[in-house]
């Protein structure tokens, strides 16, 4: 047999730190695969239903498909007076009308890439900022398009029309603000040390609102003391004033909005640049619009990452721009007395876009997800609806409580809400049992009609790991939620779907928790390496090592450890009679320490059912067929026997591990692995004729040495009681059970004189000789 082992030093410090195991204690077979937090319910499939950062589900609101303008993103939607939805994009700038079917109108096209900003004023005029070396450009309700304003820079970012008529606009890359007239005249408002002004929006006293990067700061500018009519640009020396209201803990301010009650909310993306750092990153993310022509396929459209000098002023943005995606988001609500509070924040999404629901209740618009989530209050949120694009970009309350919602990758319209999506179904992820399984009893825990009819659950099963084909049909309904024996067939693996049957009246049903009751089939044992150790090796538990006496310690050396097998490890479950689940056992390698006359072994073992395991060993020589027991009832994965009583010769090991403890005696099952060849030798060498004698000038001393267990390993010897010194036997090599060797010693004194020879077997069995002798006058000189 081949040997598949590994040399560990093994010490005390490393025991605690390198080769500690967690082994699952004693496994009763009925398990149970429960769901009930947010990270478990995330990895399965919503359609119609909000998942709740504390762990619930429940219907969300209607979510459906408005428009399809067959753009690959959308940028930013509006209304005019009448109610009719205007909405702003690319990749070619252009912005469309709406009507309530969906049908679309282009109201505005231009050469630019992107139609990054709309806005109207009180008359529905419109005005449209292209990016990038874009323009504001108004085009009047009849349909008429002109240049409005051109800033002479790089990026339109935003624009605002305050109560009095006149059109702010924000930009980059010298993170400018602009005022116009409603002449189209214009002139800075604002020039900030940031680069871009992101966002824009007016307060409740018509300040102007800017968010910035990329230092994420959120500023306020006093717009009241500019000329009352906004046709003279020669305003008071306060007009532009900034104060920053809140810095945010992000890089980039990509949304901001005001409440009726004039909270403020904003939303930052990104992570900030360090100071004295190179600049931070802007990617853009490749696209995936709907067919379009070969000049605007998706590699034409993504752009490589651009780092721009530490020492510019500009960075580099690619079209179509989204935030960089390092950094996470967070969302902060800014009250009117000027305190801030963190409402949500996120390490790997980012936000786009910010709104309020009917209710009063912030909207998210997730960027790489897709996703809308609304903030519930007290540091709850729901998933409440997910798009099969890459970015939601834009949020916009419409009439009748409807909320408009924007996409890019590709670039779509959906609306959200009002009311519940009244047959909404989630589906579980994939539960894999790692083994052939029986299916027990569906149970759930839920409110406001959660266990008395308004919501059905369905469970199927099947051999594959994707449940798409070859499965088994959906079982159910099952609608008693104390619990009902599904009648799916064994399997390895199952999902189980929840369907929302009613969301009107009582209140609105959630799910709190789902379990569902499994037994695998039981499935024998497996050893899967056995490491015999050297001889003269025994093996010692940690505690035994701790508290060693220190006036004869005991010298540690390497061990073999077996290598552990590649099976998986069975899945999370919870035990019947431990709702909670036991605490792992710690099973931790014993140590080896240096003792004549011992003989260890180490194995290592696994059980798919995560059983308790006993072992047996048995021995037998070489030569021979029956095995002898040599230890049996054993739950550690090693053993250490005094080999005196154990005749020299070459033996086997036979280790058997059964599944007994865990299991009734007519189905324990029982695996069993033979070790490699090894050698018991407690005999020591011989030394043999063992002779001095006197050759003028020297002294001549030659001896045999011989082992019956092997080759000799050294020789030494020691004149007159003085050190031991190295003897080679002739030839040089010591690679015989039989040696011969012969000494010259020179320059002795005149009178008796002894010898002492020693022979070590690679055992560490050792014999001793002596032989003493005289030397004569004449020898000596």
């Amino acid at each position: 047999m081949m040997r598949k082992t590994t040399r560990v030093c093994v010490f005390a410090a490393a025991l605690l730190t390198g080769f500690i195991a967690a082994v699952a204690a004693r496994a009763e077979h009925t398990r149970f695969w429960r769901q009930t937090d947010y990270a478990e319910f995330d990895k399965g499939t919503a359609k119609g239903v909000a998942l709740r950062s504390d762990g619930k589900l429940m219907p969300a609101p209607k979510f459906a498909a408005f428009a399809d303008p067959n753009m690959a993103y959308l940028w930013a939607l509006r209304m005019d007076s009448r109610g009719r939805l205007y909405a702003a994009g690319g990749s070619d700038a252009k912005v469309l009308r709406f009507d309530e079917a969906g049908k679309s109108t282009t109201v505005f096209e231009s050469s630019e890439l992107a139609a990054q900003a709309i806005v109207f004023d009180k008359d529905d005029n419109l005005y449209v900022g292209t990016s990038p070396d874009g323009k504001v450009y108004k085009v009047t309700p009849d349909g008429k398009k002109s240049v409005y304003f051109d800033p002479k820079t790089k990026y339109i970012w935003a624009l605002a029309v305050d109560s009095q008529g006149a059109l702010f606009v924000g930009t980059g890359d010298k993170g400018e603000v602009f005022v116009v007239t409603s002449e189209g005249k214009g002139r800075s408002f604002y020039q900030s040390d940031e680069r871009h002004a992101r966002s824009l929006a007016l307060d409740a006293k018509g300040n102007l609102l800017v968010g910035t990067d990329p230092n994420g700061l959120i500023l306020r500018m006093d717009t009241g003391r500019m000329d009352a009519g906004r046709k003279n640009l020669a305003a008071g020396p306060e007009a532009g004033a900034s104060f920053v209201v809140y810095e945010t803990n992000k890089k980039e301010v990509t949304s901001l909005i005001v409440d009726s009650r004039g909270n403020l909310y904003a939303a930052a993306v990104g992570e900030k640049q360090r100071a004295g750092g190179a600049q931070p990153m802007i990617q853009s993310f490749p696209i995936v619009p709907p067919p379009l022509s070969p000049a605007l396929n998706p590699q034409n459209l993504s752009a490589a990452i651009q780092q721009a000098p530490a020492a510019t002023a500009n960075v580099a943005v690619n079209y179509p721009y989204f935030p960089s995606t390092m950094g996470g988001a967070e969302v902060v609500k800014i009250s009117i007395d000027g305190s801030p509070q963190t409402l949500w924040s996120s390490r790997e999404d980012l936000v786009f876009a910010l709104d309020q629901s009917p209710a009063g209740k912030v909207l998210l618009g997730i960027g790489n997800k897709g996703a809308i989530i609304e903030l519930e209050g007290n540091d709850v949120f729901s998933s409440v609806a997910k798009t099969a694009s890459a970015q939601v970009t834009s949020l916009l309350s419409g009439p009748g409580g409807r909320i408009f919602v924007a996409t890019a990758n590709p670039g779509k319209i959906f609306t959200l809400g009002p009311g519940f999506e009244s047959q909404g179904s989630f589906e579980s992820e994939t539960f894999d049992a790692r083994i052939f399984s029986h299916w027990g009893r569906l149970t759930w825990w839920g409110e406001n009609g959660a266990t008395t009819g308004k919501v059905a659950f369905y469970v199927r099963s099947g051999n594959t790991s994707s449940p798409e084909k070859n499965w088994s049909p959906w079982a159910g309904p099952i609608q008693n939620s104390g619990g009902e024996t599904v009648s799916c067939p064994p399997a390895r693996f199952a999902q189980w779907k929840a369907v929302f049957l009613d969301s009107d009246g009582g209140g609105t049903p959630s799910i709190s928790w789902v379990s569902l009751a499994y037994q695998p089939k039981n499935v024998g044992p497996v050893i899967d390496d056995i490491a015999v150790e050297d001889p003269g090796i025994r093996l010692q538990g940690f505690a035994a090592v701790a508290s060693a006496s220190a006036a004869s310690p005991l010298a540690p050396v390497q061990l073999r450890l077996p290598q552990r097998g590649t099976a998986s490890s069975p899945a999370v479950f919870v035990n019947q009679e431990a709702p909670g689940g036991r605490p792992p056992k710690i099973e931790i390698p014993p140590q080896g320490f240096s003792e004549r006359g011992y003989q260890s072994v180490l194995w290592s073992a696994h059980d798919d059912n995560d059983d308790d395991l006993v072992y047996t060993i048995y021995y037998r020589g070489e030569g021979e067929k029956n095995w002898r027991l040599l230890k049996d009832k054993l739950t550690q994965k090693h053993y250490t026997w005094d080999t005196a009583t154990m005749p020299d010769g070459a033996y086997y090991l036979k280790i058997v591990a059964s599944d007994s403890p865990s299991n009734p005696a007519s189905e324990a099952l029982s695996s069993e692995r033979e070790s490699e060849r090894f050698e018991v030798a407690n005999t020591p060498p011989r030394i043999e004729d063992l002779r001095a004698q006197q050759a003028s000038p020297t002294v001549q001393v030659s001896f045999k040495g011989i082992s019956s267990s092997g080759a000799i390993a050294r020789a030494q010897y020691s004149l007159d009681g003085g050190e031991w010194q190295i003897a080679f036997p002739e030839g040089l090599l010591s690679d015989a059970p039989k040696e011969t060797y012969r000494l010259e010693l020179h320059g002795l004194a005149s009178g008796e004189h002894t010898i002492a020879v020693q022979i070590t077997d690679r055992y560490e069995n050792a014999s001793t000789s002596k032989v003493t002798f005289n030397v004569t006058a004449n020898t000596s000189k």
